[in-house]
């Protein structure tokens, strides 16, 4: 008998491994066959390949900028969140325009110049509070890219304002911001959403504020939370959605898959342990071939992994996080200033180099 013929893969592995080492766009079937049956070596020694295909200089990428959450007054009360306060919970606030400021100018003195700006679903707060706002940000700081508002963020405004989501992008677009975060996805299965996030807005919701953003000539990034009811099929119907859109509009910068952080949170559960995070990633590499840029997820899932998911598909390590607080919230609090994650990319065989929101390289070595 040959050896290794009691390992050796099925017809239908054998064919979604060829597939993808060819560089062929994978089948739903394909890549559910992959993400149940293949090794995890392999999928990350293909994924590696198809990141090298898009980037082949060893470069991986970061961005300097702080999140900044507006508001944690939220009436969603999505399971899986362990930040918000309900409109009549006590601990709600709402950031003043000198905590505002505070926080920019310590963004910019660290040398960023972009701020992720999102709140809750918080009834007093909608589509005409936040252009003054941004109009305010626009006046005071011209420099400041402004990365705001999640498409649940702007399907709520529209409802508060009796609006369609095209208006509201167009309003905020000329009060000053300049894209969109790909927050809220969570899973884009309709099922998934109706048991842990009821009252945010549905998968085909989702997908249409993205679609009027990128017509409107807005670059957007997307995301995917994921190890918490949802299932395999639901992952890749949730990637698909994601390939299809930017098969047609072109408008998403990269794509960022993060793990549920369970803890101080209704849903509960256990983490993803790392090999199931990579799985993810790799995966994600592998199906959406249309999309230039992955990152880490070092926030969610630590400096070790977030090096070694360099070799399973990411080329970006996101973001220096100055601010972060939702993940925090959950209990996770991993930290890195600029100078870590150059260090951190660095170790991982790579060379650094800080981008804006486009992926615009800004320089190759960090600020004195």
């Amino acid at each position: 008998m040959p050896e290794n013929v009691l390992n050796a893969p099925s017809p239908e592995l054998r064919n979604a491994l060829d597939a993808a080492q060819a560089g062929e766009r994978l089948s739903f079937d394909q890549a559910l066959t992959l993400a149940n049956r293949a090794d995890l070596h392999d999928l990350g020694r293909l994924a590696h390949a198809a990141r090298l295909a898009k980037h082949p200089e060893p470069v991986v990428t970061y961005v300097v900028d702080r999140n900044i959450n507006s508001t944690n007054i939220c009436q969603c009360g999505c399971k899986f969140c362990a930040f918000f306060k309900a409109p009549d919970m006590p601990g709600g606030y709402v950031l003043s325009r000198d905590e505002l400021c505070r926080k920019v100018e310590e963004t910019l003195a660290l040398g960023g110049f972009q701020i992720l700006l999102q709140g809750g679903h918080n009834p007093d707060m909608g589509v005409d509070y936040y252009e003054d706002m941004l109009r305010f940000l626009r006046a005071k700081y011209p420099q400041l890219h402004i990365h705001a508002f999640s498409p649940p963020e702007i399907t709520y405004f529209a409802h508060q304002a009796g609006l369609n989501v095209a208006q509201v992008i167009e309003r905020l677009r000329a009060a000053g911001l300049s894209s969109i975060p790909g927050g809220g996805a969570e899973i884009l299965s309709d099922r998934v959403r109706a048991e842990i996030a009821p009252r945010k807005c549905s998968t085909a919701e989702w997908l249409e504020v993205m679609r009027q953003a990128h017509r409107q000539g807005l670059r957007t990034t997307a995301t995917m939370m994921f190890g918490h009811v949802e299932t395999w099929e639901e992952r890749l119907e949730h990637l698909f959605h994601l390939r299809a859109l930017q098969d047609e509009t072109g408008g998403f910068t990269a794509f960022i898959p993060w793990s549920f952080q369970p803890d101080n949170t209704v849903l509960g559960g256990a983490k993803a342990s790392p090999q199931q995070y990579l799985r993810v990633l790799s995966l994600s590499r592998l199906v959406l071939d249309n999309f230039a840029s992955l990152q880490a997820s070092w926030v969610t899932m630590g400096q070790d992994v977030a090096q070694v998911s360099l070799w399973f598909g990411a080329n970006d390590f996101g973001s220096t996080m100055i601010e972060e607080n939702v993940v925090a919230a959950a209990g996770v609090r991993f930290r890195m200033d600029e100078a870590g994650v150059r260090r951190a990319i660095e170790r991982a065989g790579f060379r650094p180099a800080r981008r804006a929101m486009d992926y615009t390289i800004l320089e190759d070595r960090p600020r004195s």
